[in-house]
């Protein structure tokens, strides 16, 4: 695409016309698919969907302006549809109302400081969806980011992911969909589910049952495991976020903020040698850790070393084991749980197979749990604190079905902002509970028994 700005014709359906669109600003992309501009057209400030995929882009068109115009029949707050067609360049564009002096209602609530405040946006935002579903009317996508405020005013954006049916929305569904917009906040910004519920009820006019917050609570923990494998899939190709790198025998995702400004593939071709002169965290047979600083960043570097044919053909067909842990990174990001952000993954290649990987995460200053635990100047209480803080963290990933894996300290580092998990190529998501609760037992116990040859006393 072009850079911008640069100017976007659009022969409008109905009335038939040619329309002159300035596009000022990439907003969002999917390549070779959908891109979203901040625009001007006769000196008004719209945004334009240009959808350059022939059939698919009719498809997602037409449901856009079918989605917005019924949500305008049934009075439901959403960006006034303007018009839409074929545009000079191929495939099809809509140009809809552009929302001024708003921001995305997850910056709101996450940034906001005031927990009244946060209990009272959202408390608005399921009032609305109370009466989008008393007319019928599902968002399957319930991202924050997909709603604005304006004011006192919540909007809703991304009309292609919104279904309409001929009654209001059955018991079950509501409850599910409440459960979308609670699991997509942080855990600890999140208002009590009892009072939301006792909020949404009485909008819908329902009586609350005894096993309303039980199964709101049960969807809560689905959805946000639902919303996190979305997630995840998206952060394993190139996006808005992440660059994917091809150079030869070599392949990368990054982080765009981390490589603005450098080039990513001169990265990749200096690696072994930056390590070379980097900080040595660890040297072994299997693994390689080094503290370099690059691109103005402190970062860690762990290379997984080659072991082998057969291993290379193993990780090959398993994904390497710094693609694991990139996945393993985020996944426990998005739960809120304290984990170096993931900035890189690269793996060389000798023909198809994985020959070596490496996984670059941010530098998280502080020491060890051990370094703690051994230092005699902490005191008994500070020990405990830290020690209750890491078993919180190891309940949550349990209550997920997650497991880590290897839950020795010298894994859990403490940060300026409490513990952090480290070493998560061996982090599991499992699918049954029975299998959960014993890989969570194991960690557990792994980690008692380390606390107990530290600190002298039975975990």
């Amino acid at each position: 695409m072009d850079d911008c700005p640069f100017q976007l014709q659009v022969e409008r359906f109905s009335p038939s016309g040619v329309e002159q669109i300035t596009c000022l600003a990439l907003l969002r992309e999917v390549p070779g698919t959908r891109y979203v501009y901040d625009a001007v057209w006769k000196d008004r400030p719209v945004i334009v969907k240009w959808f350059v995929r022939w059939f698919h882009g009719r498809r997602h068109l037409r449901r856009e302006w079918q989605g917005l115009s019924k949500l305008q029949e049934r009075e439901i707050d959403a960006p006034l549809a303007l018009f839409h067609g074929r545009t000079d360049r191929g495939g099809r564009a809509i140009v809809i109302e552009k929302i001024t002096d708003a921001r995305p209602l997850r910056e709101a609530l996450v940034t906001c400081c005031d927990p009244t405040e946060v209990s009272s946006l959202t408390v608005r935002l399921c009032l609305d969806l109370a009466r989008y579903h008393d007319k019928g009317v599902l968002q399957k996508d319930l991202n924050l980011n997909n709603f604005l405020l304006q004011g006192e005013r919540i909007v809703t954006i991304d009309l292609g992911q919104f279904r309409f049916q001929s009654g209001p929305v059955a018991r079950g569904r509501s409850l599910s969909q409440l459960a979308q917009i609670l699991s997509g906040l942080p855990q600890e910004r999140r208002p009590p589910a009892g009072l939301i519920l006792d909020e949404y009820l009485r909008a819908r006019g329902w009586s609350r049952q005894a096993s309303d917050e039980v199964v709101l609570e049960t969807c809560i923990r689905r959805e946000k495991m639902l919303a996190i494998e979305r997630a995840l899939r998206k952060y394993q190709r190139e996006n808005t976020r992440h660059l994917w790198v091809r150079t030869h025998g070599c392949r990368a995702l990054f982080d765009r903020a981390f490589c603005s400004g450098a080039e990513p593939i001169e990265f990749v071709r200096r690696l072994d040698d930056l390590m070379d002169r980097g900080k040595v965290l660890k040297a072994g047979n299997t693994c390689h850790v080094c503290h370099i600083v690059w691109n103005g960043k402190s970062i860690v570097v762990k290379r997984y070393n080659h072991q082998g044919w057969i291993h290379s053909l193993r990780h090959t067909l398993m994904r390497s084991r710094a693609r694991r842990s990139w996945v393993s990174g985020h996944r426990l990001r998005l739960l809120d749980i304290g984990t170096p952000e993931p900035l890189a993954y690269i793996e060389r290649l000798k023909g198809p197979l994985v020959w070596c990987s490496y996984i670059v995460t941010e530098f998280v200053p502080g020491g060890s749990l051990s370094d703690l635990l051994r230092d005699g100047y902490v005191g008994a209480e500070e020990r405990r604190e830290r020690i209750a803080q890491v078993e919180g963290l190891l309940r949550r990933l349990g209550d997920y079905r997650v497991s880590h894996g290897d839950t020795k300290h010298s894994n859990v580092l403490i940060g300026p902002d409490g513990p952090v998990l480290t070493d998560l190529d061996a982090v599991a998501v499992h699918r049954w509970r029975w299998t959960s609760q014993a890989a969570h037992r194991k960690d557990m116990a792994r980690f008692a028994a380390a606390c107990a040859a530290q600190t002298g006393r039975p975990g």
